[in-house]
């Protein structure tokens, strides 16, 4: 039998300093203490404790998922790992029996996507852990509901909370005013939030967004890019040089996943450039511009500016010439049909639509010095009879320029990400738009890009400095009148100028105001995508959150139309009493604001001095 080992003593001889305490026992205790060795923190988690709640934030694409109190989500995935296309989109069936049918669909996807998240990801029972979910301010209410019900009956999850994305992505850099901008997949929304509370009638909207940016860059390498195919055999390949076996590329080649992968591994933001004095954008340059710029002369000087979002949007006409594969499978693939319409038509008109297009890709290879990326690609079903795999050559002014898509504004219905932004700020109340304009955040996936922050604020300034110069004014009325003055859409705007600052910018400029030096790039070094997430764990481990929804109360909303009686056949039909308990925030009334200020009770005196005898007289008899 082995002895008890005794405590250890301290003999007299010994320091009692504090520097002959032996180190190995704090590092031992440290290492007991110590929940899991990837995470550095105390906190125990799935394992061994259901305190910490589950953040999701589910995207139309990528899903980022995660316990509260750490400070990055565990996974990260994309919800169709297959093709790498989107959950949902924008576009819903007008037919209600192809919605039902893409609400089936919709449901299977997300509850392989949800019990995958809790099986696979985290590694945890589903039924004793409440939810926190980060929703965007727009997401559809069927696709909420279809995410509560898989979550409740078929999880069976505790509780749901839900909480608007932008408003955790501004808890998360510490602040309870601003201006959040948030580029996701679909599109790019505004939400400014003052005190803590969304001002939703303010949110504003733009489709230029990541599926944009991807459609834009299929489109430029479907005009500009170079394939070159495996050779057939190996003398081939070292006896016919790369130069002659490169062709167009074929549509085939383009998948989802290798635009995704050019994307985020190529692609970057560059620093605008003008063509002339009065600050055209030299992204849709106009043949009347004065500039001496060599650049200009290579545009039609009678034809109007070619806007970038041309290049990207589609016909009917155009996309069957190609493939009606993939005219069916993307929207936004290839050049518009008011470009290249000439070239059906007469070989007159081609040639001058082909120049425009051409012109434009001069003017930015010329003043571009990214390098060519040479990209090994798989080829495309028809012709895998080489060996090995096909080359694509991205250009590098298209790696360069290809996001500037997502600048070029100027449309009614398709504002560019800076112009957005200003129309917020329009829309926002005179008192506030200092306070807005000097604390603006990005998030969202696409401004991952490198110089995105950076150049959106070089377009704030320039969107509101440009002065309409160029443009004609109009003629007078009546004669005699003066003429009247050009409509300058951001004037009300120019003396913000100063107080512009973006709190995750990562090369802010010199600060030209107090509030722009206390802000600019002031918010914590967290990814722009991972802002919603942070905030919704930060959220989670104060124990705070959004509107939450109890299981029991679900149960009874969905168990109403059971119990009730049968109504009419020709009575209209209503919504559904389990879609009622969802917070929605088109039906439900604002949040109340700060209570007003309290008034300075009336003196009794006074009043009693300064009354009729008559009337005092009156009020004591009754």
């Amino acid at each position: 039998m082995s002895a008890v080992p005794t405590t250890p003593r301290r003999h007299h001889h010994e320091s009692t300093t504090p520097a002959a305490t032996p180190q190995t026992t704090r590092v031992a205790s440290s290492h007991i203490v110590q929940a899991s060795p990837h995470y550095q923190t105390t906190r125990r988690h799935s394992l061994y404790g259901t305190e910490d709640r589950v953040i999701l934030d589910p995207g139309s694409r990528i899903w980022k998922v995660g316990f509260s109190g750490e400070g990055k989500p565990r996974d990260v995935f994309l919800a169709e790992s297959d093709t790498a296309r989107s959950l949902w989109t924008l576009n819903r069936a007008s037919n209600p029996a192809d919605r039902e049918e893409e609400d089936r669909v919709l449901e299977a996807k997300l509850q392989a996507c949800l019990r995958s998240v809790f099986h696979n990801s985290l590694l945890t029972d589903p039924k004793s852990r409440k939810v926190i979910l980060v929703e965007h301010p727009l997401l559809p209410l069927h696709i909420k509901e279809i995410m509560a019900r898989v979550l409740f009956n078929n999880l069976q999850v505790p509780s749901i909370s839900f909480a608007s994305s932008h408003l955790l992505a501004l808890l998360a850099a510490g602040r309870i005013t601003g201006l959040v901008l948030d580029c996701g997949h679909l599109e790019t929304t505004v939400l400014p939030v003052f005190s803590f509370r969304p001002l939703y009638p303010h949110l504003r909207t733009t489709p230029l967004a990541g599926a944009r940016l991807s459609s834009h860059i299929k489109a430029l390498l479907l005009m500009f890019g170079t394939y070159i195919p495996p050779a057939t055999s190996l003398s081939a390949a070292a006896n016919i040089p790369a130069a002659s076996r490169s062709v167009r590329v074929p549509q085939d080649v383009l998948t989802d996943k290798v635009i995704d992968e050019i994307k985020t591994r190529c692609c970057f933001v560059g620093e605008p450039f003008d063509t002339d004095p009065s600050g055209a954008r030299a992204s849709s340059p106009s043949g009347g511009g004065g500039g001496d710029n060599s650049s200009e002369l290579d545009l039609p000087p009678s034809d109007p500016a070619l806007s970038e979002s041309d290049f990207s949007r589609v016909s009917a006409e155009i996309e069957s010439s190609f493939s009606s594969a993939h005219a069916a499978s993307s929207s936004y693939s290839v050049v518009s049909h008011s470009q290249l319409a000439g070239m059906d038509a007469s070989h007159g008109h081609g040639h001058a639509g082909e120049s425009r297009v051409q012109a434009l890709a001069t003017m930015y290879g010329r003043h571009s010095t990214a390098t060519d990326i040479h990209l090994r690609v798989d080829p495309p079903p028809a012709q895998q009879t080489g060996t090995g795999r096909g080359t694509l050559i991205i250009p590098g002014w298209v790696r360069e320029r290809a996001a500037e898509v997502l600048f070029d504004g100027g449309d009614v219905d398709e504002s560019s990400v800076a112009e957005v932004i200003l129309d917020c700020l329009l829309k926002a109340p005179v008192d506030l738009r200092r306070t807005l304009a000097s604390t603006i955040l990005v998030v969202g996936g696409t401004p991952m890009l490198p110089g995105f922050i950076p150049r959106l604020q070089a377009e704030l300034v320039r969107a509101v400095t440009r002065i309409a110069a160029h443009a004609a004014p109009p003629p007078p009325s009546r004669s005699g009148r003066p003429r009247p003055a050009t409509y300058d859409r951001y004037a009300a705007l120019r003396p913000l100028l100063p107080y512009f600052a973006i709190l995750n910018n990562p090369l802010p400029r010199p600060p030209a105001s107090t509030h722009a030096a206390a802000n600019a790039g002031k918010a914590p070094a967290f990814t722009p995508a991972t802002m919603a997430w942070v905030g919704g764990s930060l959220a989670g481990a104060l124990k705070t959150g959004g509107q939450e929804v109890n299981r029991e109360k679900w149960d009874e909303a969905e168990a109403q139309p059971g119990e009730a009686d049968m109504a009419v056949d020709d009575a209209p039909p209503r919504a559904a009493p389990a879609k009622n308990i969802l917070p929605d925030w088109t039906r439900t009334p604002l949040p109340v604001g700060a209570p007003p200020a309290p008034r300075p009770p009336p003196v009794t005196g006074a009043v009693e001095a300064a009354a009729p005898p008559a009337l005092h007289a009156q009020s004591v008899a009754g």
